[in-house]
Order: C-alpha cells, then sequence, then structure tokens
C-alpha cells in the first residue's frame, strides 16, 4: 500500500517535499500542533525531492464560500471528558455523561445513543457507584458499550448493556499498567483496540473481541499514539510513531493478520512529522498534517496512488485550528468528490467545515446547540449527521447536506484573475446555520448556503 509524494514533488515512489511549492506568509494562518487528535496516514511514502526540476506544485487559493459569523459554544453542560465515540457505520455512539448536580460533585455515567433508528435515543448505563472522568467508553456493532477503567496501575475492562431497568456488566479482565488509551472501534464492529506505552516500545492490545479476554497482540518499537483504521476488515491500522530516542514522527502500518506485522507508511520528507487524521477504505482518500510545507499544514492524497500529497490553500485559516473529522463513504475510485467534515475551532468556539478536494473551497456552518466537537458522520449520499444534546433536546442529530461547490469568482466576485485569494474574514459573510432537527423528523433539505 503506496501512495506517493507530495505536492511539487516528483511522481513516483519517492518524492519529498518542496517547501517553494507554496508561498508561506510571514504569519502563519493555522496555529502549530492544533491537530487534535493525531495519527499517520497511511501508507504514502516520499523520498529524494527532485528539487532541480522548476516544478511547483499547484497552489490552492480558492475562497470560502460562506463564514461563520457567531459560533459560540452551546452546550448547556461541561463537555463530557471521555469525548463522544461512534461505531465504524455510524449506527450507535457511547459517551460519558453526568447526572445533574454541583460543579465538583457530578456523577458521570455512560451512555448510549443509538442512530440507525427512525429517530436517534440514548440509554443511560448506570452502575452502582459513578464513573471516574479519565473513563473510556467505545460502543460495539450489537449494542453493548465498553468501558476502560483505571484502578489503581491496572487497566479494568468490561462490557456494559440495557437490561430492562437496569445495566448488566460483563468483566472482561485487566491489564497491568498505569496508562491506556482506547482505539476508534474497529471496522469489524466487535473489536475494541488499546495502546499502552512502554519505554521504549508501545504495545497493542485487542481489550474485546478476542476468546480470552484482553490480550497483547503486538509490540511496536517507538512510541505511538493515535489510531486510523485503513479498510473495512479491521486488518490494517496506521498509528503515528517516534523512533526510541527521538527524532521525527513518522507512520506505520500494522497488519494485524500477520501477527502485527509493521511496515513504513507516511514519510513526505526526511525530517517532517507527518500524522494521519482520517483515511477513507472506499476511495483511499487519506487526510494529513505535516510540517514538510514549512509549518504544520492539512494535506491530502490518495491510498496506493502515485499523485502528489496536496495541501489546500482553503484549509489555511488566520488564528482558528481545522481537524477533518469524518470523510463521505461510498466513494469507490473517486477520492476527489468525497465530502469532508472538518472542526474548526477560534476564539467564538466551535462549527463546522465542509470541503471536497475536487471542489477547492470550504463550506463554514455554525454548529447545533449543544454539539460535541467532532462529533459526525457522513451518509454515503452527502448527508452529515451531528449529534448533539441540550436542554430542550436529550439526543437529536442535525442533517446537514453537502453543498455544492460553485467556481471562486461566482463566489468572490472577483475573476480567476484577480488579487487575493485568503479566505474572507468571519465579518464579511453572515452565517450558513445547520439547524438542529431531530432525526424522525427531518427531511433531507440542504444547508444553507450563498447565493
Amino acid at each position: 500500500m503506496t501512495a506517493c509524494a507530495i505536492e511539487g514533488g516528483s511522481a513516483g515512489a519517492a518524492a519529498t517535499a518542496d517547501p517553494e511549492a507554496e508561498p508561506e506568509p510571514e504569519e502563519p494562518g493555522e496555529p502549530a500542533g492544533a491537530d487534535g487528535s493525531g495519527l499517520l496516514p497511511a501508507s504514502i511514502t516520499a523520498g529524494q525531492a527532485d528539487e532541480e526540476n522548476g516544478e511547483a506544485g499547484e497552489t490552492e487559493e480558492a475562497e470560502a464560500s460562506s463564514t461563520v459569523t457567531d459560533a459560540r459554544s452551546h452546550a448547556d453542560a461541561p463537555p463530557p471528558p471521555g469525548g463522544f465515540t461512534l461505531t465504524a457505520d455510524g449506527a450507535y455512539a457511547a459517551r460519558l455523561t453526568a447526572a445533574p448536580g454541583p460543579p465538583g460533585e457530578r456523577a458521570w455515567y455512560p451512555e448510549r445513543w443509538t442512530l440507525d433508528g427512525p429517530e436517534p435515543y440514548a440509554v443511560p448505563l448506570p452502575l452502582d457507584q459513578p464513573e471516574e472522568p479519565d473513563s473510556e467508553v467505545a460502543p460495539l456493532a450489537d449494542g453493548r458499550v465498553l468501558i476502560r477503567r483505571r484502578v489503581a496501575d491496572r487497566q479494568m475492562f468490561s462490557l456494559l448493556y440495557p437490561t430492562g431497568p437496569g445495566t448488566g456488566e460483563l468483566l472482561l479482565g485487566a491489564v497491568g499498567c498505569a496508562e491506556m488509551t482506547l482505539l476508534p472501534p474497529s471496522p469489524d464492529g466487535r473489536s475494541v483496540y488499546a495502546l499502552a506505552a512502554g519505554g521504549d516500545h508501545t504495545s497493542l492490545w485487542l481489550v474485546t473481541g478476542g476468546a480470552f479476554g484482553p490480550e497483547e497482540v503486538a509490540r511496536i518499537p517507538g512510541h505511538c499514539l493515535g489510531g486510523v483504521w485503513l479498510d473495512r476488515a479491521g486488518r490494517m491500522l496506521a498509528l503515528d510513531r517516534q523512533q526510541p530516542g527521538g527524532g521525527p514522527v513518522k507512520a506505520v502500518a500494522v497488519d494485524l493478520g500477520r501477527q502485527g506485522e509493521v511496515t513504513p507508511l507516511l514519510q513526505i520528507a526526511p525530517g517532517s512529522d507527518d500524522r494521519l487524521l482520517l483515511a477513507d477504505p472506499d476511495s483511499g482518500l487519506l487526510l494529513l498534517r505535516s510540517d514538510a510545507p514549512g509549518h504544520d499544514r492539512l494535506g491530502w492524497g490518495v491510498l496506493g496512488s502515485c499523485l502528489p500529497v496536496r495541501f489546500p490553500e482553503c484549509l489555511r485559516l488566520p488564528d482558528v485550528a481545522v481537524t477533518p473529522f469524518a470523510v463521505q463513504p461510498g466513494q469507490m475510485l473517486m477520492p476527489e468528490s468525497c465530502a469532508v467534515a472538518l472542526r474548526i475551532d477560534g476564539a467564538p468556539g466551535s462549527w463546522v467545515g465542509v470541503w471536497r478536494p475536487a471542489g477547492r473551497q470550504l463550506h463554514q456552518f455554525a454548529a447545533p446547540l449543544g454539539w460535541v466537537p467532532g462529533a459526525g458522520y457522513w451518509s454515503r449520499d452527502g448527508v452529515l449527521r451531528l449529534p448533539y444534546a441540550n436542554g430542550a433536546t436529550p439526543c437529536g442529530v442535525a442533517l446537514l447536506e453537502a453543498p455544492e461547490d460553485v467556481e471562486p469568482s461566482a463566489v468572490t466576485g472577483r475573476t480567476e484573475g484577480g488579487e487575493g485569494g485568503g479566505e474572507p474574514s468571519a465579518a464579511d459573510a453572515a452565517p450558513a446555520v445547520c439547524k438542529p432537527v431531530p432525526l424522525g423528523q427531518a427531511p433531507l433539505h440542504g444547508a444553507a448556503r450563498p447565493d
């Protein structure tokens, strides 16, 4: 599995970043290191740059087609400490939530959301004692919820499920380590893996889905973080790895079908930190973050392709962090047509962006009231579903239809040869609002977009 090069480099299995492919401003528009869930992409390989061929990469300077002016954080209660985790197909979600109480004395308990029915609903899964805020939960395709609890220097794992008015619990076992992090649920719907860092290696554990409780399936030299699944079978996993002793962060692929065999993946420039953020197994689209162009930039590539990795200009916004969180599935052999949902974090709060590689435009929308930033999933026909909860709606899903891309001249009123090319500020356009609508009551209407 190899995708290659970056924009401005030579095609083939070997190329490096050409920092002059896109001129950098004096003040970078995107904060370095604000990548949210950092993890490296699958198999984009790059080698030596062809600096003498004079080929400059294609500069993408599309204007943002709509801009948010008021994107506050609307949640009525503090966000769940463990975030909001979805199954790979978006059918279930799980989170920690809190019973009403004074700040600092909230009783946390797991909650499962069912999202594939006619209307979403939430099922509380409390036990006799409240959970610690540092517990993690992950939903499975059969509706059960995995929970990881830290007890002294051990990690305890259980499966929770509703049993009439109460909560059932199936104890899975424990792992003797002080720190552990759950990976996103496997696409197979029944397996969940976790990472545990050692002195000079990282252990990969199958904590549910095996035959005998938690079991170590691989030891990877170096320090690994994050995790991105590269296929629908749950066999190929991409991780961010820093070699023992330090050095740049590079991607590796872990083949779980070959006893955890590790192979290099994303390597754009010899000294660059190259991280995979998302991968779509259907189209091969990869969303990545790399500092190869001079500072951290969002880029995209195609798994198994010799197309260059590109760093779109329209994804460079001043004073905000932009992080992709969902890719439209089902676009076989059409990576450039996939709609990508992005979380945008700035001083006003968090809001939603939608972008396609082919369109070169970033559409921005206000988030629904009570949205957990970064939670959402696409349907195959291009409708983004954003789970939210607020005082009026304890469990809801807002629908946002992916907007059509238009030529930059139609958005900005400038000709293609005009000056400029940066995104308008938040004050330049009215917000396009993604209205919160319960899933069972919502027709598929298009999101507001500029004329």
